[in-house]
C-alpha cells in the first residue's frame, strides 16, 4: 500500500478544492501580516473561538506598523479572553524586530523566518505557504494526526527523535507548487474528516492508502501517552471596591498573567476578612485556585492603581479575573 507523494498531493488538492475551508477570515485578502497574526492565534485554539478575536485584532491593528508602534497595555487589551498571553507579547515583539530591523517585509522562506523573534517552526512553514504559496512544512495537531494513522507511526511523536522524523515525512510528502491550497488542504482533512474522536474515514479521500483503517486502528493512533496530574497552587486575593472604583495590580513580568491587570494579593492568609469567592484556572503547568477576600489589606507596589468600573473594558485582564469581577460585581449593581 504504497503512498506516492505526488498521488497524495493531487488527492489533498482536488479534496481541498471541493471539500476545504475557503471563507476563513485570514483567508481573503491574504498578507503575510494577516497570516502571522492568525497563525499565532490559532496555536492551541480552535478556529470558532480565533475568528472574532482575529477580526477584532485587524480592526485595531491593521498592519505591522500599527503594531509595533501599539503600546503593550493597548497589545494585551485588545487579546484579552484569547488566553496564552505570550503569544500577544510575542507578536509585539515580532512586529517590532520587523519594522525596525527588516524594515517592514516579513521574510519568505522558512529559514529566514525562523531568525524572526517569536516565529517557531510551524509558524515558519504556515507564512511561507500561505502568504507567498511556496514549499513550507507545516505539523500541528491535525497534521499529526493524519500522518500518524496514514502511517500507522508508532511512539510519542511530539518529542525527540520521532518529531523530527514526523517532520521530516511531512516535508517529503510536501508539494513544490500549490502550498497554499495543499497546506490548507491537510489542517482542513485533520480538522473536519481525521479528528480525533469519531474519524469520518467514509468521507476520507486517503482511505484506501490509509494503514491505520485497512488494520482496523485508527483509534489506536496517534498512540496516547499518560501526563503527569497538574499539581495545584492556592492564591489569594482581594477585591477593594470604594466610590473611586476598584484596586488592580498590573501583574510582574516573571509572574502569571505578565503585564495584565489583577486583584492584588492578599498580604496575610490569616486575615478575617470576609470571603468574597473563589475561582479555579488551569495553566499549561499547573492549576490555580484562588480565593478572593473583601476588603482585606492587600500587598501594593508602583504597580498597583485604582480604575472607575467605566474603565474596566478598555484595560487588559485575565479572563478568569474578569469574570469574577463581572460576577460578583459589575452584575449585581447593572441590576439596581
Amino acid at each position: 500500500m504504497m503512498l506516492k507523494p505526488e498521488y497524495f498531493q493531487e488527492v489533498v488538492l482536488n479534496w481541498q478544492a471541493q471539500y476545504g475551508r475557503h471563507d476563513l477570515p485570514w483567508q481573503q485578502h491574504i498578507t503575510p501580516y494577516k497570516v502571522l497574526v492568525s497563525e499565532i492565534m490559532l496555536q492551541q485554539t480552535q478556529v470558532k473561538t480565533v475568528i472574532p478575536y482575529f477580526q477584532r485584532w485587524l480592526a485595531r491593528f491593521p498592519d505591522i506598523a500599527s503594531l509595533a508602534a501599539a503600546a503593550e497595555d493597548d497589545v494585551m487589551s485588545c487579546w484579552q479572553g484569547l488566553g496564552y498571553y505570550s503569544r500577544a507579547r510575542n507578536l509585539h515583539k515580532t512586529a517590532k524586530y520587523v519594522v525596525h530591523e527588516l524594515a517592514g517585509e516579513i521574510p519568505k522562506t522558512p529559514a529566514e523566518l525562523r531568525e524572526v523573534p517569536g516565529v517557531g517552526p510551524y509558524t515558519a512553514g504556515a507564512i511561507t505557504a500561505f502568504a507567498y504559496n511556496e514549499p513550507g512544512t507545516i505539523v500541528d495537531g491535525n497534521v499529526k494526526r493524519l500522518f500518524a494513522r496514514l502511517f500507522e507511526l508508532e511512539g510519542n511523536l511530539n518529542t525527540g527523535a520521532r518529531h523530527r522524523e514526523l517532520w521530516e515525512l511531512v516535508e517529503r510528502y510536501t508539494p513544490t507548487t500549490n502550498n497554499r491550497q495543499f497546506a490548507q488542504g491537510l489542517l482542513d482533512l485533520g480538522a473536519t474528516i481525521c479528528t480525533p474522536r469519531q474519524p469520518r474515514c467514509q468521507e476520507c479521500p486517503l482511505q484506501l492508502k490509509c494503514k491505520a483503517f485497512s488494520h482496523n486502528t485508527v483509534n489506536e493512533f496517534p498512540q496516547r501517552f499518560k501526563k503527569s496530574p497538574l499539581p495545584t497552587r492556592s492564591g489569594y486575593f482581594v477585591l477593594n471596591k470604594s466610590d473611586a472604583g476598584i484596586v488592580l495590580e498590573q501583574r510582574p513580568a516573571d509572574t502569571i498573567w505578565p503585564r495584565l491587570w489583577a486583584l492584588p494579593e492578599l498580604v496575610d492568609e490569616d486575615t478575617e476578612a470576609p470571603v468574597l469567592g473563589r475561582f479555579k484556572h488551569t495553566f499549561s503547568h499547573y492549576k490555580l485556585d484562588a480565593v478572593v477576600y473583601q476588603g482585606a489589606e492587600f500587598k501594593t507596589n508602583n504597580l498597583t492603581k485604582r480604575f472607575a468600573i467605566d474603565q474596566l473594558q478598555d484595560i487588559g485582564m485575565p479572563a478568569p479575573i474578569r469574570k469574577f469581577i463581572e460576577q460578583h460585581l459589575l452584575k449585581p449593581a447593572d441590576n439596581n
